[in-house]
């Protein structure tokens, strides 16, 4: 299982292609005096490419016709590992700054990101609900059993997979407003747990199934060794619901970190804002107190005020 290895040409060409342009996006961003985070290039690279030659070449496709836990592990590794490490690489926020603004390319992408479509398709209640139906799909219908019996249909499934898994986690993660404005940080957290609650039905489903997924196919394979059929598909549900937990921690402290990273932004913002204000307004001087025969007049919100704004407004910035 270690030791075997096989070439997908089909998954070689998705991770050359994908690989290929984000590079492409980092150098012209670089070239241009600009920074791009290393950490985002490294997801991309490691955590969401890796996860798709793992998935598609490694021992768990060689023994995904014989085995079916083997299939289930890599079936999710495609619907969960490898869309986070796309999208933790934000590969639209680096095409956004690396295409010419006013080129077509541009246009388009900002047409595809504003779109209807994609809009409907990314939000969050949607994209999990298609991720769920994407995989019972699967696993309880003939779909899988003919993909192991068809080459092209079961890479056309790993297509899937990750596609769909993509849709959910992208929106999450990028900078680019593919939310509702009034879909913030806290709620995203919300949804990434429902959704964390919702990928594991699946595993669960097959773990306790009385029925066998793709039965006709592994008991014709005949092997001497391995679990029986009933044990094999009781770990392959037990792994899809386990690796589904997991990858819901790490999911949910990426977007508590762009959460503290954006009210950093917005304070920095803040703060600019105030002291242009402040060039073209200053505080005047404190009043004198009141006597007791004087009238008590309304006081300016900044002498009053006991906050760090208040504070500042009365310092003169």
């Amino acid at each position: 299982m270690i030791t075997s290895w096989q070439l997908d040409p089909y998954a070689l060409v998705l991770v050359l292609v994908l690989g290929g342009l984000y590079a492409w996006g980092v150098a012209r961003v670089v070239r241009r005096g600009e920074r791009w985070p290393v950490a985002r290039g490294v997801a991309f690279a490691v955590i969401g490419l890796g996860a798709i030659v793992v998935a598609t070449m490694s021992g768990l496709a060689v023994y995904d016709h014989v085995l079916f836990w083997p299939a289930a592990v890599q079936n999710i590794v495609l619907d969960l590992i490898g869309p986070l490490g796309l999208a933790l690489g934000d590969p639209l926020s680096l095409a956004a700054r690396a295409l010419p603004p006013e080129g077509r390319a541009a246009r388009r992408l900002q047409g595809a990101i504003s779109g209807r479509v994609l809009r409907v398709l990314t939000f969050p209640l949607v994209s999990t609900a298609l991720v769920f139906a994407s995989e019972m799909l699967i696993y309880f219908t003939p779909y899988f059993e003919t993909a192991l019996r068809r080459d092209a249909l079961h890479e056309l499934m790993y297509l899937q997979l990750l596609v769909v898994g993509t849709l959910f986690v992208l929106p999450m993660l990028t900078r680019q407003d593919l939310l509702p404005s009034w879909c913030g940080h806290p709620l995203r957290a919300a949804f990434i747990f429902v959704d964390g609650i919702v990928d594991a039905l699946p595993g669960l489903v097959v773990m306790t199934s009385g029925t066998l997924v793709a039965g006709g196919w592994y008991a014709a394979q005949d092997r001497p060794w391995g679990p029986s059929l009933e044990r094999d598909q009781f770990i392959g549900g037990g792994a899809m619901m386990t690796i589904a937990e997991l990858v819901g921690l790490p999911f949910i402290i990426a977007v508590f970190v762009e959460w503290v990273r954006a009210e950093r932004l917005k304070t920095a913002e803040l703060d600019a804002r105030l002291d242009r204000e402040l060039e073209h307004h200053p505080a005047p001087p404190a009043s004198t107190p009141t006597t007791a025969s004087e009238p008590q007049l309304t006081r300016p919100w900044w002498e009053t005020d006991q906050g760090i704004v208040g504070e500042r407004f009365r310092n003169g910035g």
